[in-house]
């Protein structure tokens, strides 16, 4: 009966390489409200480790913009909502992405989005719901918000809590038409912004790591 062979060293796989993800922020901003809400998912992002944040203004839809779209691992779109809706150059921005659409560019990338207008409500929930929907034609997976809503709903909340305005799709601003961008959006929702990069980029990690543990396990076979 011939001997069991002995595993070598050759015969062992490598271990996966150490995993990392961009998160690209495509977003507009009219008057720099929403800009500074970009830049706090930005940070959130870049406070996980492995994850590095791309801020990309879709004003100017030029070959760089979609190149770094299509290197992203995740996608959160941010837009002003403007008379119910997201604001025009952003559409412009979803309406250019449709020859990306037909190839599939985007398939089972990340996805998220956030918001900002002047009144508390301001049907912020449909300007997100059209970015939600975007993500689903290109067959991206949505990334929640993933908090409870904060400040009035209960009679002792704060206006300073995450979430204060009770977003679900994902995160939500308010500023105050008559304050400029060095005074709007106010801290919580800066820092609800923060926690939706940092959601982002964790969630976008989990989702890499299984892909390297899978391939690693694949090579094990």
């Amino acid at each position: 009966m011939p001997e069991a062979r002995t595993p070598t060293q050759s015969d062992t796989p490598p271990a996966p390489a150490p995993v990392s993800v961009a998160i690209a922020i495509a977003y507009h901003s009219g008057y720099g409200h929403t800009a500074r809400q970009a830049a706090a998912v930005a940070a959130g992002v870049d406070s996980v480790p492995g994850a590095a944040a791309d801020l990309r203004d879709v004003t100017t839809l030029d070959a760089g913009l979609w190149a770094a779209l299509e290197a992203a691992d995740a996608i959160v779109f941010g837009s002003p909502t403007y008379m119910g809706a997201t604001s025009a150059v952003f559409q412009q921005f979803a309406e250019a992405s449709s020859a990306i659409w037909a190839a599939r560019g985007w398939q089972d990338k990340l996805a998220a989005g956030f918001t900002n207008s002047a009144g508390l409500n301001g049907n912020k929930d449909n300007a997100l719901l059209s970015m939600a929907v975007l993500a689903g034609q290109h067959g991206m997976h949505w990334v929640s918000l993933g908090l409870l809503p904060g400040w009035i709903y209960t009679s002792t909340g704060s206006p300073d809590e995450l979430n204060r305005l009770g977003g679900f799709l994902g995160a939500m601003a308010q500023s105050p038409a008559d304050l400029g961008p060095d005074r709007a959006p106010g801290e919580s929702d800066l820092r609800t912004a923060h926690h939706l990069g940092a959601r982002v980029a964790r969630t976008a990690l989990r989702l890499a790591h299984g892909r390297e543990a899978a391939a690693h396990l694949a090579a094990a076979a």
